[in-house]
């Protein structure tokens, strides 16, 4: 199993990177649980309740009123029975009963008053009682839910360090037991970051790369610039303008070279069949019979026009393109009758498309070993031009490989096409067969899904990924060959530097070639950041390191399903990766910008292995070693280190 901590992580040579997905396997325990708070009790627990005290004196006072009044009465009658028996008006004997009665009534009225009194203060005192008991039992229960708040927030702190320390982006790859990728859709800065995502961690595991670029966009640039940082001195032709300076094909033999010309004539006739192609090859290989070996294209392209009768073939002799023998032999290849003048219509059409391959390898130079060559397409130049060369390049490479034995090491050797829909079907399936038995690693994109990559997208043992596919009917048949069930997390970070990069690629190649003649300046062996290194040389690093906090602010998401308004809707560097496995077909989204890899949380384990590691990790609950670290950084990364 892999280990998952960033910080012992590296990049395996036998896995094929296209992203990173964005995943929280410890969803956010959200606030803190909220602090019960204490009743505060609007005066001192030693006091008794003053409007109690109140209520129950006036209660008291209205009961008593009656009493009060009779006992005045009769204490008022006890005086004036008193004052009549001293005035002698009324006899002692009569009086002295007189004001025992009225004294008694008095008494038993102030007696009744007494005992309201203390009713009243035993109604208060009862009260106080209560409300002390009550009190206690709030404080009781304030206590015991103080407990359990502790205990709540001890668990939400557990869960919410867990959630702050956890890995967010996790590596989407595929095995090098997979033969091809196979990119669908995609903007030119999507193809950028993708390509120098794929080109870092090649070139980091010690393979090498060719990029044919004939998207036009320069979406190499990037690359280019991270591996000359990196230490190496990286070659890039820009054709027209180095197609003297380029010798692919130059060492193939003249039946393979054959074999080359025909399919590239066979690009602005698109419904040749097999049988033209033949007949394409025939004419071709009798004429570099008659010129022999190492014959170049200008000398093929004077043949064809001997063979064609165009122009003065007088001029082919002065400029020694063709010798006097050659052109008689030319004349009497094919005979005379009526085949003569299929050959000469064929003859003149394979010259006007081959002309413009005839300074290929005129001033070829001695280059220096480079493990990655970048050939691209001239965006001035034209773009039945462009196919031509791009035909060119692609068929020499597929010739090339098939002459080479097969790598030890798959993906050892890696080939990205950019722009594939530009060549012929059978230009593509020549080169996929090719790569497959040389074990040599080929990644094509396609700009749109025409009926010729709608055959091929995914056929054989080859992963294939979708990115924003504009059209509405790509979008249709990207989401059929998906499936719409399948519900994806889409990261907020991803969207946000996404928009960011919209004008990404503004510039085209500069040319290496031309530098290379002065002398190639030895560059030392050592070791380099390559956290640092896309930071600095790569726009993706810049633009993602001017957001600020990076991932640590933008931590939301959503989820979508896969429809076609969805996939029109992508964010640029947005890659959905389907590829089978012995569990069934995978579906992962994954973002290919190459500045995740700089970011504190990104490891190089892939999602499955990372839960079954975090879930044995937190099955022994009752265990008392604290849980690891996730959250160093990634290691410094020698970018020279084969892998």
């Amino acid at each position: 199993m892999a280990d998952v901590h960033p910080e012992q992580a590296q990049l395996q040579a036998d896995r094929i990177y296209l992203g990173w997905q964005y995943v929280l396997l410890h969803p956010d325990p959200g606030p803190p649980p909220k602090r019960p708070s204490p009743f505060v009790e609007p005066q001192r627990e030693s006091k008794p309740d003053p409007e109690l005290v109140r209520r129950e004196r006036m209660q008291e006072d209205l009961l008593n009123r009656p009493v009060k009044i009779f006992r005045t009465f009769m204490a008022v009658l006890a005086v004036v029975i008193l004052g009549a028996a001293v005035a002698g008006v009324l006899n002692w004997s009569f009086a002295i009963i007189g004001l025992v009665a009225a004294g008694g009534v008095a008494a038993i009225c102030s007696y009744a008053v007494l005992q309201g009194d203390r009713a009243v203060r035993y109604r208060v005192q009862e009260q106080q009682a209560r409300d002390d008991r009550v009190r206690q039992e709030r404080d009781k229960e304030l206590f015991r839910a103080q407990e359990e708040h502790a205990e709540r927030y001890r668990a939400w702190q557990e869960l919410k360090d867990r959630h702050d320390r956890q890995l967010t982006w996790y590596a989407v790859a595929v095995p090098d037991e997979i033969d091809r990728v196979d990119v669908a859709g995609g903007t030119l800065p999507g193809w950028s970051a993708l390509v120098t995502l794929l080109g870092a961690t090649r070139l980091y595991s010690g393979g090498h790369l060719t990029v044919l670029d004939l998207s036009e966009g320069a979406i190499a640039k990037d690359l280019i610039e991270l591996a000359r940082r990196g230490g190496d001195e990286p070659l890039v032709w820009v054709l027209p303008v180095d197609l003297p300076k380029l010798d692919l094909g130059a060492t193939l033999k003249p039946e393979a070279f054959a074999d080359v010309l025909a399919h590239v004539v066979s690009v602005s006739e698109e419904h040749r069949t097999t049988r033209d192609l033949s007949f394409d090859n025939a004419i071709l290989e009798r004429v570099l019979d008659v010129l022999g070996e190492n014959a170049t294209i200008a000398q093929v392209t004077a043949a064809l026009r001997a063979l064609a009768q165009v122009g003065d073939p007088r001029d082919d002799l002065k400029y020694g393109l063709i010798t006097a023998e050659q052109l008689e032999r030319i004349g009497t290849m094919f005979g005379r009758g009526v085949s003569d003048r299929v050959v000469i219509e064929r003859a003149w059409a394979l010259e006007s498309q081959l002309r413009k391959l005839e300074t290929l390898g005129t001033e070829a130079v001695r280059l220096p070993p480079a493990r990655l060559r970048v050939v691209s397409m001239d965006r001035q130049a034209g773009v039945f031009g462009n196919r031509v060369l791009g035909t060119y390049v692609a068929t020499a490479l597929t010739h090339i490989l098939r002459q080479s034995p097969a790598s030890d090491r798959p993906w050892y050797h890696t080939i990205i096409v950019a722009g594939a829909d530009k060549l012929r079907g059978d230009v593509l399936d020549r080169l996929m067969d090719a790569c497959e038995t040389s074990r040599t690693g080929l990644v094509l994109t396609y700009r749109s899904l025409t009926p010729t990559v709608r055959e091929r997208l995914g056929r054989g043992h080859a992963a294939v990924a979708f990115m924003r596919l504009g059209n509405a009917e790509d979008a249709r048949v990207a989401s059929e060959h998906v499936g719409t069930e399948h519900r994806l997390e889409l990261a907020q970070l991803t969207e946000t530097i996404s928009a960011s990069v919209a004008g990404l690629n503004g510039t085209p190649y500069t040319s290496t070639i031309d530098q290379v003649e002065e002398g190639v300046e030895e560059r030392g062996d050592s070791s380099t950041d390559l956290k640092e290194d896309i930071t600095e040389s790569t726009e993706w690093g810049r633009t993602a390191d001017k957001i600020g906090e990076k991932e640590r602010v933008l931590q939301r998401s959503r989820e979508f399903l896969v429809e076609p308004h969805q996939l029109q809707q992508l964010p640029t560097t947005s890659v959905i990766v389907t590829d089978a496995t012995a569990d069934g077909r995978r579906v992962r989204l994954a973002d290919a910008n190459p500045a995740i890899l700089t970011f504190p949380r990104t490891t190089l384990g892939e999602l499955e292995q990372v839960r079954e590691a975090v879930l044995g990790m937190d099955e022994p609950a009752d265990s008392e070693e604290p849980p690891p670290n996730l959250g160093p950084p990634p290691p410094r990364l020698d970018w020279r280190k084969k892998g």
